[in-house]
């Protein structure tokens, strides 16, 4: 499978069949919108897919709908230099009307050197009223030779005068099998281990399972599971052991939250190799030794450290202290 800064067109993007068969038959019959909204989770291609449509319609060597990925215009998308695709993302979590106004001025002007300039403006849920009111005005007369793709979250709600005036593409999380299947192809030297147990953490959404793989996570939770199980460390003794491992979770920040998600997948593994041998034995990369102080964990013990995990994120949504919220959760694993 190719890498994701390898494919061209829409239609080799994993997945979302829905959304290709949706596009095909627009671009097929020369009756493209004005504006899509590609509406699902995050980090399941949406991007790479508006990236895929724009070279379809803008490649010179192949028929309408699909891009050849040697003509000159295929080969700048591919470097990711073409002059007619635009992007327009979130500054500083949300999208200023500022950046609406100068793209919409952008659009009185022809394409530089294509038949359609196509602009992508991603999560276009974070804009705010002014700059909807903005977007809308070009929604309801667009340019000639423009196209516009919005991006959104499916849990988000969007102006019904914004998505009235655009065709909405729902977008979906891959399967597990499909998401290791990209995790693999962007990370070859990763596990397949690690690149199931990202998968499952992030439902299903390549992007987000990266970002996990970027941030270090699974490695941080080797340690925190070698910190629980270890029957050496004294809670009291070595509470300095403990307390080294909870800086570390608390020094992921914003992703602590996706660390606990898989503190919890590794307890709930835990609880089904103990009490269902062999539903699944290696523990997604973690080990199940015989001689595991995991086998000597009760039922109620397991279940009391998920409710440890269920309050550090209470307590992480009220703003409390990380570090000690890590800390005390630290001590809650390993008793």
């Amino acid at each position: 499978m190719a890498k994701s800064n390898q494919i061209l067109c829409y239609t080799e993007v994993r997945g979302q069949e829905k959304a290709k068969k949706l596009v095909s038959r627009t671009l097929g019959s020369d009756r493209v919108p004005h504006a899509y909204i590609f509406k699902g989770p995050d980090g399941v291609g949406k991007r790479l897919f508006a990236r895929g449509v724009a070279a379809a319609l803008n490649c010179r060597g192949s028929e309408r709908g699909k891009a050849c990925g040697s003509c000159v215009s295929c080969r700048k998308f591919l470097s990711g230099n073409h002059p007619d695709f635009q992007v327009v993302s979130p500054d500083k979590g949300t999208i200023k009307i500022d950046q609406v106004r100068q793209m919409c001025r952008s659009l009185s002007y022809p394409p530089y050197e294509s038949e359609l300039r196509v602009v992508l403006m991603e999560d276009v849920h974070t804009m705010r009223q002014e700059a909807a009111n903005s977007l809308l005005k070009t929604l309801e007369e667009p340019p000639k030779g423009n196209l516009l793709i919005l991006t959104a979250e499916a849990s988000q709600e969007l102006l019904t005068t914004i998505s009235s005036r655009c065709q909405v593409i729902p977008f979906y999380n891959l399967s597990e099998a499909e998401c290791v299947e990209i995790l693999l192809a962007e990370k070859p030297e990763m596990a397949a281990d690690t690149a199931r147990l990202l998968s499952r953490l992030a439902e299903g959404s390549p992007g987000r399972a990266l970002l996990l793989h970027q941030e270090e996570m699974t490695g941080i939770l080797q340690e925190v599971v070698a910190a629980a199980c270890d029957p050496a460390i004294d809670g009291e003794r070595d509470v300095g052991v403990l307390l080294e491992v909870a800086e570390k979770m608390a020094d992921v920040k914003e992703h602590l939250p996706s660390l606990l998600g898989l503190i919890r997948l590794w307890l709930r593994d835990t609880l089904m190799v103990i009490h269902e041998p062999g539903s699944a034995p290696e523990l997604y990369g973690f080990g199940f030794a015989p001689d595991s102080p995991l086998k000597n964990w009760s039922s109620d013990a397991l279940f009391a450290k998920l409710q440890a995990v269920d309050q550090a994120e209470k307590e992480l949504k009220r703003n409390c202290n990380r570090t000690l919220v890590c800390e005390v959760l630290m001590f809650h694993l390993h008793r």
